[in-house]
């Protein structure tokens, strides 16, 4: 049986972000969640989640298509490596 609400730390890390990554996300009302119990605990839907990953696909998406990667593009991320540092991050 899958379970229907995940926690804030089961977002988090099916995300690969922080905790308060997670948290940013239900308190901007970017990921929709409700709170439950005395406490407060936020819970999201799968189906809540699995929505938000959807839109964010479709927004990068859009990103590209409105920003081309170019020739230049690649040109100018060889030379930042080039300026003092490898890809690996060390000079």
């Amino acid at each position: 049986m899958t379970r229907r609400f995940l926690t804030l730390a089961d977002v988090a890390e099916m995300l690969n972000v922080s905790a308060s990554q997670a948290y940013a996300l239900v308190r901007s009302g970017d990921l929709r969640a409700i709170k439950i119990g005395g406490r407060g605990q936020w819970r999201i839907e799968e189906s809540e989640l699995e929505r938000f990953i959807t839109e964010r696909y479709e927004q990068t998406e859009q990103f590209i298509a409105e920003h081309p990667f170019t020739r230049a593009d690649h040109l100018e991320s060889d030379d930042s490596v080039e300026e003092g540092s490898t890809p690996s991050g060390r000079a």
